[in-house]
This record gives structure tokens, sequence and C-alpha cells, in this order.
């Protein structure tokens, strides 16, 4: 039986990118919160050569036709249906003095669960943190997905209890842009 295989996305991808973004979306009750279009997908992403241009097959190691803040790793079944993506982007670790990956979204689409794609996904970047020579693959995960934290747990993920999320978005991020410093800040 043939595997599935995985490449770095392609331009022509961004639709499926897109529909698995907002069907990820839905899963944690947030549909409304998507604001990403094709064109803000095009824009922001990293991607392999054009398939149409390139018949090989892109890996992970290879270049980027264009730069970006992102890139997504398509896991296409043998079938070459598009089944699971893993986007990321490149973090950095001070003290480590080195750089890593932070998974941003994974997703394998309802029917392909429970077949080892997030295994192999997860893998496929582990494979990437080591060739860039990184120090640590990083994720986050919604405290009520209990199934989810149990299945990263046991692939040796350990949460990281001691530290909290934060974040700055929105309306608050245009405020934080425009502050005004007092000296006993």
């Amino acid at each position: 039986m043939a595997e599935p295989t995985i490449r770095l996305a392609a331009k022509e991808d961004v639709p499926e990118i897109l529909s698995m973004i907002k069907e990820l979306a839905g899963f944690e009750n947030a549909a409304d919160s998507v604001h990403a279009t094709e064109e803000s997908l095009l824009k922001t992403l990293s991607f392999a050569p054009s398939r149409q241009q390139d018949s090989t097959t892109a890996t992970s190691a290879s270049t980027p036709s264009q730069p970006g803040y992102a890139k997504t790793f398509l896991l296409l079944t043998p079938q070459n249906e598009v089944a699971a993506m893993a986007l990321y982007f490149h973090n950095y670790s001070t003290w480590r003095a080195a750089p890593g990956i932070y998974l941003e979204d994974l997703f394998v689409k309802p029917h392909f669960r429970t077949r080892g794609y997030a295994t192999l996904l997860l893998r496929e970047l582990a494979k990437e943190v080591q060739r860039i020579g990184g120090g640590r693959l990083e994720w986050s995960c919604l405290k009520w997905n209990e199934n989810a934290l149990r299945f990263y747990e046991g692939l040796g993920a350990v949460q990281m209890e001691e530290w909290v999320g934060l974040r700055v978005d929105g309306d608050n991020l245009v405020k934080l842009s425009k502050r005004v410093v007092n000296a006993k800040e």
C-alpha cells in the first residue's frame, strides 16, 4: 500500500489551506474570528515552487519560491487528496541561541483522523527543526481539547504550565502601538 506524502504547499494550494483554516475555526467554535482570505494567505505565506512549473515533489528541505511569514506542510493521501496540514513559522530561543519552529495550526480533516497523519506531520516538523539546527518545536493547545492533549503527551510533548500565554490584538494592539510611556512602567 502506498504511503501518504508530505510536501511544502504551493500557491495553488491556498484555497485548500483556507478551507482547512475555516474548518479548524469551526471546530474551535471560532468561525467568526477568521479574517484570512486567499489574497492575504498569498501575501503572507512562503510557498514551494509551483507544481505546474516544477513536477518534482517539494520536501521539507526545499527552498520556498517567495519569502513569507509562515509555511504549510500538506499531507496527501496515496490518492493525492489533501488530508491534513501543519502551518508553522520559525521562532528563536535566546537561551539556546538557536532557531526553532512554532506550530500555529495542525489540522487533520475529520474523515482522515486516527490514521497517524498528525504524527506524520509532527515528525516532519521535528525533522525540519533538526535540519535548521534548531532547539525546539513548540505549539499551543486549547485546554478543553483533552483528546489532543493526551495525544501530544503520548508523543513526548510537555505542557508548559509555568508559562502563561499572552496576546495583544485588535483594538488593544492599536492602543499599544500608540501608548505614551510613563517613567514608572
